[in-house]
């Protein structure tokens, strides 16, 4: 995928349609609801969850917004020293929880090469089991409260289980390719914000490339993920059970809270 700048109209424009939502001081925030699913009439619940990048600089408008789409928990899956070498502090939220922060730091690929990006995703899967399971303990439990989930710039991590959740939930792979493509376009008004916190750091320091290759989120990438989760993992059933530590129970009830009937009216 050309990494070249987008249209500012084009992104605005985009920007303003489903799934992406308005949550000022919050970039690349989508809802994963209303995709249609495996089982007729059925389409994943909307207003149910939510993805996005750091909501570190949520603005008060922001966090009413979160209140009024009914979110009433924010899941952080930044590490600590992520937080700390960027200086974002987890904020306060009234009316919101927001968990410490879940995961472990990963290493950063930036060659661009999609067997990279494979070995960045399989450490995420194999490392990140227990803070998915928060996620999605709070869909089994809580279904008619909304969450949010982050990670930097909602790309990998947040990525990552965005596509779990969706594969759970029966929607096909083409969407979920869709979905984590559309972190190009999410990410844009932030980009120079996020390429000048690279350009900090001494392997990037001298080498743009290398900071947009660890940025991109290319198509075949997900399709490389969604056929590693098979092959390597058994599928995404078999991977919350023997990773995440979920019963068939959990993951029968979990993918029926995800979805909802298809309104006729």
């Amino acid at each position: 995928m050309d990494e070249d700048l987008l249209d500012p109209a084009y992104v605005s424009d985009r920007l303003s349609r489903p799934p992406f939502v308005t949550l000022p001081g919050v970039v690349n925030v989508r809802d994963l609801g209303s995709y249609p699913t495996e089982c007729p009439g059925y389409i994943t619940k909307p207003g149910l969850i939510y993805r996005s990048g750091e909501v570190s600089f949520i603005t008060e408008e922001g966090k009413q917004r979160l209140r009024d789409l009914g979110i009433t928990t924010v899941y952080d899956l930044r590490s600590d020293t992520e937080m700390e070498k960027y200086e974002t502090p987890i904020p306060t939220i009234e009316g919101v929880q927001v968990p410490e922060a879940m995961t472990q730091r990963f290493e950063l690929y930036a060659s661009g090469k999609i067997e990279s990006f494979m070995t960045l995703y399989s450490q995420i899967l194999d490392h990140a089991g227990p803070s998915f399971g928060v996620v999605l303990r709070h869909i089994r439990d809580l279904p008619q409260q909304g969450c949010l989930f982050h990670c930097t710039a909602g790309k990998d991590r947040t990525g990552v289980l965005a596509a779990l959740l969706l594969k759970l939930a029966g929607v096909n792979d083409g969407a979920i390719v869709e979905d984590y493509a559309l972190t190009r376009i999410g990410r844009e008004p932030v980009r120079p914000m996020i390429m000048e916190r690279l350009a900090k750091m001494p392997y990037f320091a001298t080498n743009s490339e290398r900071a947009m290759n660890m940025l991109s989120s290319r198509p075949e990438t997900m399709v490389a993920f969604l056929q590693m989760l098979r092959d390597r993992y058994g599928g995404v059933e078999v991977y919350l059970r023997n990773t995440v530590g979920l019963t068939d129970e959990d993951v029968a009830t979990i993918r029926r809270n995800l979805t909802t009937p298809l309104s006729r009216s």
